[in-house]
């Protein structure tokens, strides 16, 4: 039998996880026209199945101008019936179900929102291959009114938690960092002000959901390039985030889509593979040159946030979620008794929905995840699942459209 300590209940605001085993978003492209899908359902479904505490719909768009996908979820009154049909899967399974919202900044592709990006400032975004433009007090009031309405909504779908992004380059993200946020108002400057924006939209969320729903965090560590977020300023985000007391806990992460994912991922590049998705030849000869300088394969290491990660421990007192890398048991006892409260599980599930449940059935189980990462390629094809055909969940997850 697995350690007991892995399996324990846990107190997230006003529900009890029956683990501490949590699905982290890893997006799913199964929403066709940013609608519920039975396959996103499905989804879900089936990774509650597996044992999980809890299961993350993946980046929800508090506005349809905070897209990057077209089949990317918004979270509105005429999803609700949708998400509340995967709630209610999710439920019936013994899980309990969280929706990650968030805005892309100007890292939304403008084709599919139609606009110009906007961000904290006017950013040239290679995504969108043109100049994003700032964004006017006014941009910021009406976005704090979408992150209340969407924490609202989330929880009228039956969402037990909501976890806002402020990590991996999108907006809440960009403000924090000092890289793509060169404002001079209230909103810039210091890390004080570059937070202000992220604290009033958490703020926002926790007047939505009330005390109906837990509300998280999935905040970035460090950004991982000369002149980004830092380790010694995410520290102060996070006190300050912590100081609000608008939070039931934060999942720390940390790369920035645009310049550093494989900080998150690390193991294998998959650049060649999504370079040959690309449509245009000019497209995918640039995919090929320039995204090969910030995709770059990355030596993977269990439970590689880890040693990052204790910093935060100590300068916390709230709880924390582990993310990185975490493929056994023992790694997750290892991080429950440094004080982490929960770990948060992404490739692992996607190559065997089934993990927590064997983690529970045999001791010193570990995930046969190889870190090649094709993943990712395949959520952009047809959706989120493992490749391997190997996997326990191969064809399970995810589906050919």
């Amino acid at each position: 039998m697995a350690p007991s300590k892995v399996f324990t209940p846990y107190r997230l605001g006003p529900f009890i996880l029956r683990n501490r085993m949590v699905k982290s978003a890893t997006f799913e492209n199964l929403a066709p026209g940013g609608r519920v899908s039975d396959e996103l359902i499905q989804f879900h479904g089936r990774i509650a199945e597996g044992g999980v505490g809890m299961t993350t719909v993946a980046y929800i768009a508090v506005e349809p101008g905070g897209r990057t996908y077209e089949d990317q979820l918004v979270i509105d009154s005429d999803s609700v019936n949708g998400l509340h049909r995967l709630t209610d899967a999710v439920h019936d399974q013994g899980a309990n179900a969280c929706a990650q919202i968030g805005h892309a900044g100007w890292f939304a592709t403008p084709g599919v929102i139609k606009a110009t990006p906007m961000g904290p400032s006017r950013t040239f975004s290679p995504r969108a291959m043109q100049r994003s433009r700032a964004a006017t007090l006014e941009d910021l009031y009406r976005l704090l009114d979408a992150f209340e309405r969407a924490g609202a909504l989330a929880v009228d779908a039956g969402f037990d938690c909501v976890e806002v992004h402020l990590g991996h380059g999108y907006l809440l993200s960009q403000f924090l960092s000092p890289y793509t946020n060169q404002r001079r108002d209230a909103y810039g400057g210091s890390v004080i002000g570059r937070a202000r924006f992220p604290r009033e939209a958490v703020a926002a969320v926790r007047r939505g959901a009330g005390d109906r729903a837990a509300v998280t965090a999935k905040l970035n560590m460090f950004d991982g390039f000369r002149g980004g977020l830092t380790v010694h300023d995410a520290i102060t985000v996070a006190r300050l985030l912590e100081s609000d007391d608008n939070l039931d806990a934060i999942q720390l992460t940390c790369g920035f889509t645009a310049r550093t994912p494989m900080a998150l991922l690390r193991g294998d590049s998959p650049v060649q593979e999504l370079a040959n998705l690309e449509d245009k030849a000019s497209m995918r000869l640039a995919m090929k040159v320039f995204a090969g300088i910030f995709i770059r394969s990355e030596r993977f290491e269990e439970a590689f946030l880890l040693p990052t990660a204790r910093r935060f421990r100590r300068a916390l007192t709230m709880p924390l979620m582990l993310l990185g890398g975490i493929t056994k048991v023992e790694t997750m006892e290892q991080a429950i008794d440094e004080g982490f409260d929960l770990v948060a599980l992404g490739r692992a599930l996607l190559f065997d929905p089934d993990f927590p449940k064997r983690c529970r059935q045999e001791a010193g189980h570990q995930s046969g995840c190889i870190h090649c990462n094709r993943c990712i390629v395949e959520m952009e094809r047809t959706g989120a699942k493992c490749v391997l055909e190997d996997a326990p969940g191969f064809g399970q997850l995810g589906v050919t459209r």
